[in-house]
Parts: C-alpha cells; structure tokens; sequence
C-alpha cells in the first residue's frame, strides 16, 4: 500500500503499475514509484471518503473503454489495474487520485497519482468561453487536458472558477472539469447528448436518482441567456453538485439553489467500498 511519505515524495510522483499477472514484470499488484509527469492519453479520477466511492463501475468501464480505443489495451488488463489502485489507497481519510495512461518507450504503461482530495467547493462561477469549443476528442478524459487545463487558467483570470463551453453556434455544452445541468420548473434538463460531450460519471449517477424518484428529465439545446434565474448545477466526481452563483463574461442572473444540498446527500448515500460493486469490464459506459 502507498504510505503517506510516498505521496509525499513529490507532487508528481506516480505509481507505475508493473504487475499483471503471467508474464509481467513483477507480481500482480505490483507498483514502482516513477517521477515521471508524461503526458497522459487517458485519466479518469473518483473521490474516496474513507474507503467509500460512488459509481465505481462506471468509472471502469469509461476508463477500460477509453484505453481500449486509444491503444488498444485490453480492457480486462485496465479493470485489473483500476482494482489494484484502489487497493494502494489508505482506507481512511479523502482521497482524489487519478489513473493514467501513457507511452513509455512506444508501449502503453498504466499508473497510478495518488492525491489527497482538495477541500469540496459549495459554489461555482462560470466563465462563457469567447471562442467556441475546440477539443479534439471530448469523449476521451484526457485526450485535451492542456487545452482544457488553459481554458480553466482563463477562467480563473477572468474571476470565475470554471470556463463554460459552447458549441460553434453558442450552445451549452459542459464546463472544462464538470456537466452542467438546470432546472426549469419540476424537469431537470441536460444538452444532448452527442459526440462532444464526455461520458460524465457523476451526470449519470444524477440521471439515474431523477429517473427513481419520478423526476422528469429533458434534453434541451439551450445559449446561457436560456438559463438566467434558473438553478444550475456545475457537477463532477470530485465536488458532486455545486450550483452556479455567478456568470462571467455575460449579463446573466444567477438562480437560487433549492435542491442542491438534498442531492448532494442522495449522491454520497451512493457510495460503497469498490470492493463491494464488482469489477465486470463490460460495465455500460453511461453518458453525462
């Protein structure tokens, strides 16, 4: 298991993984410690609260999934080594880390950065993007991370906390680390979903709590000016739900938040040990 001294070696340290079972480097589990910062092809990233995390399979298979379609990595190898990762963690405490997928020396090499998760944020402000959305691949986590991780810094000049992106005709589409959903009225709406949109983990898991409590759902093709007065929520794996109090970059009114602290508790009520969801590689990929 990792000990807090290795997390605390460097900031950019990371758990490479070089066990795997028959013909690996080392015996299954097996973790070198590298500081090595490559550039990922592939992240994903899950909260875990003393030992707890939501959604898990849904984390495999986007993970197994994205892999899969970058390299060609089988996905019951990224399943194996997403299973021993959580294992490195500490039981106790809230941890952020992250899975990556990178090339060393033309081979695709699987690790782990784990990270102590930062403080949950209650609120967010979102910056309207001027130019629009120009990811390469949105539906891989990590594919765009500098261009995101750019967008995100201009956010941040700008005095919000995340940049919102837009399709070419102005169109909401997702922030830079979080989907956003709203309400209007009793629905709880989304963008479509299309092809540049990633699969959002903690999206879905909403999705599935509306669709058990009877709440309607509806996907609408929506500008920010559409969204004035409304509650909005900037979600992801990290923070759950955070509701949008301020706009940057437009004259839009922020709406109040009614539901977000009663979601916020059904979304942590879905978290289990990992150990305790299966590890089937063939999960379904749900989409934000």
């Amino acid at each position: 298991m990792i000990t807090p001294d290795d997390i605390q070696t460097s900031a950019t340290a990371r758990m490479r993984w070089v066990g795997s079972g028959a013909g690996a480097d080392c015996a299954p589990g097996g973790f070198a410690l590298v500081n090595d910062p490559s550039r990922p092809l592939v992240v994903d990233s899950w909260l875990m609260d003393d030992g707890r995390v939501r959604a898990w399979p849904a984390h495999l298979a986007r993970f197994s999934s994205a892999c899969a379609r970058m390299t060609g990595l089988p996905a019951a190898r990224c399943v194996a080594f997403m299973v021993a990762s959580v294992r490195q963690l500490p039981a106790t405490g809230r941890w952020f880390p992250r899975v990556e997928l990178v090339m060393i020396d033309d081979r695709p090499r699987l690790q782990l950065w784990p990270r102590p998760a930062p403080a949950r944020g209650e609120a967010v402000r979102l910056w309207i993007s001027p130019t629009a959305d120009q990811r390469v691949q949105p539906t891989v986590k990590g594919a765009d991370l500098g261009y995101l991780a750019g967008l995100r810094q201009a956010a941040v000049r700008a005095g919000a906390d995340e940049t919102l992106l837009l399709s070419a005709d102005g169109r909401v589409r997702e922030g830079t680390t979080t989907s956003v959903l709203w309400w209007r009225g009793k629905t709880l709406c989304l963008p479509p979903d299309t092809p540049h949109l990633l699969p959002g983990v903690t999206r879905a898991a909403i999705l599935g709590l509306a669709v058990t409590r009877g709440v309607r759902v509806q996907e609408e093709e929506s500008r920010p000016r559409d969204l004035a007065g409304l509650e909005v929520w900037a979600v992801n794996a990290l923070h759950g739900i955070r509701p949008v109090r301020g706009w940057v970059g437009a004259s839009i009114d922020a709406g109040p938040s009614r539901r977000e602290r009663r979601w916020n508790t059904l979304l942590r009520d879905q978290a289990i040990p990992p150990s305790e969801c299966g590890t089937a590689a063939e999960a379904p990929v749900n989409r934000r």
